[in-house]
């Protein structure tokens, strides 16, 4: 069941999909249109999951599900997975790999790998300061207090001293 991200609850579970690159207008019009169809069929052994998105940025899926109503299955986080590896096909972008950094840049949102961000933390081209997405929040309220965070204030913090 389809629903306002904005409505749910600050204990709903968010799962976070960051991309290699943006989505273009149209992309984003056709995944919109893709995750409300995916969200309104998603079920835990046949009932219904209360659940929204947001994408942000024009490159973060972020899904959100009130567990108060019902809970996420095995069965049901497996459906989200491949729901998320079929637009990782359609539009040739990654989604699920945990192993790079979204990061800012000014205005830009700038996507590296781990060593990559690693390596520019030791050159001293990002910094303590430097805002980055940490995507393994695991509810509303840690999304809207500690996804967008200086580094120091993140995972990411034993790369920047």
């Amino acid at each position: 069941m389809l629903v306002d991200f904005n409505t749910l609850p600050e204990e709903s579970r968010v799962w976070i999909y960051q991309a290699n690159r943006s989505f273009t207008e149209e992309e984003l019009e056709e995944i919109q249109g893709k995750l409300n169809v995916f969200i309104e069929n998603w079920t835990a052994h046949g009932s219904d999951l209360q659940s929204g998105y947001l994408i942000k940025y024009k490159r973060f899926i972020i899904i959100a599900l009130n567990q108060n109503v019902n809970k996420a299955t095995g069965c049901s986080i497996d459906a989200s997975v491949h729901f998320i590896q079929q637009l990782e096909k359609e539009y040739n972008v990654d989604l699920l790999d945990k192993m790079n950094v979204s990061y800012k840049q000014g205005d830009f949102i700038a996507y590296k790998t781990l060593i990559d961000f690693r390596k520019m933390a030791k050159d001293k081209a990002v910094s303590k300061n430097t805002i980055v997405f940490n995507n393994l929040v695991n509810n509303i309220a840690e999304f809207k207090e500690n996804w967008e965070v200086p580094a120091s204030e993140s995972w990411h913090s034993r790369f920047v001293k």
